[in-house]
């Protein structure tokens, strides 16, 4: 996360940003609920190949307007980090197909609290003692919801809640190789967001029409094309902007609280729109991983 220096902010700006990261907490909080609802009516990898092929179609006028020093640097950096990327969703999706919306919300928060040891062990970082015991404590949490979920016992991951812990790890080595590629490359962000969203959609595909199962004819459900739509342009071209433009009117302590809200509105969209449970024992857990994710963000910003 950028470190923004805003000694004055304007008050209506502020608040503006505000409720503009409020809005993509509670949009990405929403999504996994409705991805699962989209993977009721069509498969992992052709869900994938749909969603992010779209994008990179939307996309790619921010590709060609790149000047070639661009396209080259978002080439560069897109390729391996879309590879990275698409290992997240297949993962991340996945998860969400064998396990509760809710417990993939609070679930893949665990990058932030990830993320310090991530870089300890790829750029040589050593977190602070601090770190060492929100990851206890969002450990802790994780095996609290996943055990009180039925998917598996205390300290034993179902499978769904085991891909959602490694998508949340790929997050954190994504984020950290983004830094060390990035580094001296000056990709506009549509133009990196779109290689990294055309390699997801080309492999996803790939990997569709290799399965023994083929790629099935798209549903005519309006349900999945409604799903489809709203991950498409809210969860990815509108979350994408928001976010960068709220990041230029904020501050880092103000972003990291707004955006921690994920996971719980994550929870409370799949309660009451999927109809999905959750014991005390799981808001517990739930309560411990959003917790260490906000220490976690406000020590680091």
């Amino acid at each position: 996360m950028p470190s923004l220096a805003l000694p004055h902010p304007n008050t209506h700006l502020l608040r503006l940003s505000d409720l503009m990261l409020l809005l993509v907490a509670m949009v990405w909080g929403s999504s996994y609920g409705v991805a699962k609802g989209a993977l009721a009516f069509y498969p992992v990898l052709g869900f994938l190949a749909l969603r992010f092929s779209v994008t990179f179609g939307l996309l790619m006028p921010a590709l060609l307007r790149a000047d070639a020093k661009q396209r080259r640097d978002a080439l560069v950096c897109g390729l391996p980090l879309g590879g990275l990327m698409l290992a997240i969703f297949l993962c991340e999706t996945f998860g969400v197909a064998l396990t509760q919306a809710s417990n993939a919300a609070f679930l893949i928060s665990l990058c932030v609290v990830f993320t310090p040891f991530v870089e300890w062990l790829l750029l040589g970082r050593r977190p602070t003692r601090a770190m060492f015991g929100f990851a206890a404590v969002s450990l802790l949490g994780a095996g609290m919801l996943s055990g009180a979920s039925g998917e598996g016992l205390p300290g034993r991951l179902g499978l769904g809640d085991g891909l959602m812990l490694a998508a949340a790890l790929l997050r954190a080595v994504t984020v950290c190789m983004t830094s060390k590629l990035s580094r001296d490359r000056h990709a506009p962000a549509l133009a990196l967001t779109a290689v990294q969203s055309g390699v997801i959609g080309l492999g996803s595909l790939g990997l569709a029409l290799l399965s023994p199962d083929g790629l099935p004819a798209l549903p005519g459900d309006a349900a999945f094309w409604s799903a489809s739509i709203y991950l498409i342009l809210g969860c990815t071209v509108f979350a994408f902007f928001a976010q960068n433009w709220a990041l230029k009117h904020s501050l880092p302590s103000r972003v990291s609280l707004l955006m921690g809200s994920e996971p719980a509105f994550g929870a409370l969209f799949a309660v009451l729109w999927l109809g999905e449970s959750l014991s005390p024992l799981a808001w517990a857990g739930g309560t411990l991983i959003v917790l260490a994710t906000l220490w976690t963000s406000m020590r680091r910003g």
